[in-house]
C-alpha cells in the first residue's frame, strides 16, 4: 500500500496527539498529577507522528511478515528515540531522559522499548493505519485539507515559538555560563511571559534539562579549554572521520568481495576516489552516538552498534531506492533479513563494528587527527569538504542519469548529455557493479 501525501500528513497529526496523550497517563500515573510531557504547548508530541510516518514509509513492504515488521519497527524507533536524544544532548550538554542506570537500560533505550517499538509498529500497519484512514475518508477531501491547513498552521505557529525559546534558552545560558555564576541574571533574562512559561513546563517534564544542571555542564566544558585541533568529539573531528571511514571502508569492503567472490571489484560510492559514503557516515554516526559510552562495557557498545548500524543501513537502503531508483545491495538471499535491505548477521557485524572501532581504531585515529597543526586544520578540513560534497553531487547527477538511461529517458539538456559523455553505462557499471534498477 502506498500512502498519499494527504493521508500521511493526517497520520502524523493523529500519531501525535495519541501519543501525546499515552504520555500525559503515564507521566499521571507514575507522577500522581497532571504533567504536559510534550515541548509544545498544543496537545502534540511530534516524535510520535514523525515515528508513525517513518513505520508507514519504510515498514509497509513488510506487512507479508509479522516478525519482520516488529523488529524492523523496533529497530526503525530506536534510531529515531537515540537521533533525537543525541541532537537535545547537543543542544542543552544534558540527557532529557536517561535508562542507563536501568535494569535492561542502554542509553537512550531498554529492551521493554524496544518490545513497545515492535508491538506499536504491528498495531500501527495492521490495525490502527486502515482504521484510522477509513474515519478520515469519510470526511470530504475539501473539508479535510481545510482542517489540515488550520491544524498546520497552528502546529507551525506552536513549534516556531517553542525553537525560539529553547534557541533564546540556550544563548543565555551560553553568555551566564561564560560571563558569571550569578544565576540572577539567568532569572532576569527570562522576563518575557512565553519564555519563562515554557522553561518551567520543560523542566518539570524533563527534570535533566534543569538550568542549574545545564550550567554546570556548561562550565566544566568551559575549563577543559582545547588546546589541539579537533580535540574531543566536535565537527572537524567527525568530518576527517567520515573521510577515513569512507576510504578504509571501501577498501575492506573490495578486499572482502575479492575473497569471499573470487574477483575485484569496486565498492566506491562516488565516481571519484575509493570512497563509501555508507561506511564514511556510518563511523562518523557510530562515534556522535556512542563517544560518550566509549569507556562502557563492550555488551553496552555491541548493543548500541546492532541497533544503530542496523536502522542505518536499512534507511540508507531505501533513501537511494527512493532517490535513485537503484538498490546498491540486496540480502533477500541470507537468512533473517528484512526486506533484503539488511540481515541478522550483518546487524551483528554493525556490532562487532562498533566496539572495534571505540576500543581499538578511533583512539589510534583521533591521536594523529589531533597532530594536525591547528593553524592549518579548519582550512584543510574545509577544502576536503568541498572537494567530496563536490564528488557527491557530480555523483548523484550521474547515478541519476545512469537510472534514466535505463528507462530508456533520451538526454534533454546539456547536462543530461554531458553526463552521458562522461559517465556511460560502461563506466558507472564497473563503478557500481551491484547496481540493481527498481521500477518506480
Amino acid at each position: 500500500m502506498q500512502y498519499t501525501s494527504y493521508e500521511l500528513l493526517w497520520l502524523f497529526f493523529i500519531y501525535s496527539v495519541l501519543g501525546w496523550a499515552v504520555g500525559v497517563v503515564i507521566a499521571a500515573v507514575k507522577r500522581k498529577k497532571f504533567v504536559n510531557t510534550g515541548v509544545l504547548s498544543l496537545p502534540m508530541c511530534p516524535a510520535y507522528g514523525f515515528g508513525a510516518v517513518l513505520n508507514a514509509i519504510f515498514l509497509t513492504d513488510l506487512k507479508s511478515a509479522p516478525v519482520f515488521l516488529a523488529i524492523g519497527g523496533a529497530v526503525l524507533s530506536s534510531f529515531l528515540v537515540v537521533v533525537t536524544g543525541v541532537v537535545l544532548e547537543h543542544i542543552f550538554h544534558r540527557k532529557w531522559w536517561d535508562y542507563s542506570e536501568k535494569k535492561l537500560g542502554f542509553g537512550y533505550i531498554t529492551i521493554p522499548l524496544l518490545l513497545l517499538y515492535g508491538a506499536a509498529a504491528l498495531g500501527e500497519l495492521y490495525f490502527g493505519n486502515p482504521l484510522l484512514l477509513k474515519l478520515v475518508h469519510f470526511i470530504p477531501h475539501g473539508l479535510g485539507k481545510i482542517v489540515l491547513l488550520i491544524v498546520g498552521v497552528l502546529f507551525l505557529i506552536d513549534l516556531s515559538g517553542a525553537l525560539a525559546v529553547v534557541w533564546k534558552w540556550r544563548r543565555h545560558i551560553n553568555r551566564v555560563a561564560n560571563l558569571t555564576e550569578n544565576m540572577q541574571m539567568l532569572s532576569d533574562s527570562f522576563e518575557d511571559v512565553i519564555t519563562r512559561t515554557v522553561r518551567k513546563r520543560l523542566e518539570k517534564s524533563y527534570p535533566n534539562i534543569e538550568t542549574e544542571k545545564i550550567l554546570d555542564a556548561r562550565r566544566n566544558e568551559k575549563e577543559a579549554e582545547k588546546t589541539k585541533f579537533a580535540e574531543g568529539c566536535g565537527f572537524y573531528k567527525l568530518v576527517w572521520l567520515f573521510l577515513i571511514g569512507a576510504l578504509l571502508g571501501d577498501l575492506v569492503e573490495t578486499v572482502f568481495c575479492r575473497f569471499t567472490l573470487g574477483w575485484w571489484m569496486s565498492r566506491s560510492s562516488v565516481v571519484y576516489g575509493p570512497f563509501s559514503v555508507v561506511w564514511g557516515m556510518g563511523c562518523a554516526l557510530l562515534t556522535a552516538f556512542l563517544y560518550k559510552y566509549k569507556d562502557k562495557s563492550d555488551r553496552y557498545i555491541f548493543f548500541y552498534g546492532t541497533v544503530v548500524g542496523g536502522a542505518y543501513e536499512y534507511l540508507c537502503s531505501v533513501v537511494t531506492e527512493l532517490v535513485f531508483g537503484t538498490t546498491f545491495w540486496d540480502y533477500s538471499s541470507l537468512p533473517f533479513n528484512l526486506g533484503g535491505r539488511i540481515n541478522l548477521l550483518y546487524c551483528f557485524f554493525w556490532g562487532i563494528a562498533a566496539v572495534v572501532w571505540l576500543k581499538g581504531i578511533y583512539p589510534f585515529l583521533a591521536k594523529w587527527i589531533e597532530k594536525i597543526p591547528k593553524k592549518i586544520g579548519p582550512a584543510l578540513t574545509w577544502i576536503l569538504i568541498v572537494l567530496m560534497c563536490a564528488d557527491m553531487l557530480i555523483s548523484s547527477l550521474a547515478l541519476s542519469r545512469y537510472s534514466a538511461r535505463q528507462l530508456g529517458e533520451p538526454a534533454d539538456t546539456k547536462l543530461e548529455q554531458v553526463l552521458d559523455a562522461h559517465f556511460p553505462d560502461e563506466r558507472m557499471a564497473r563503478i557500481y557493479p551491484k547496481a540493481k534498477f527498481v521500477e518506480k
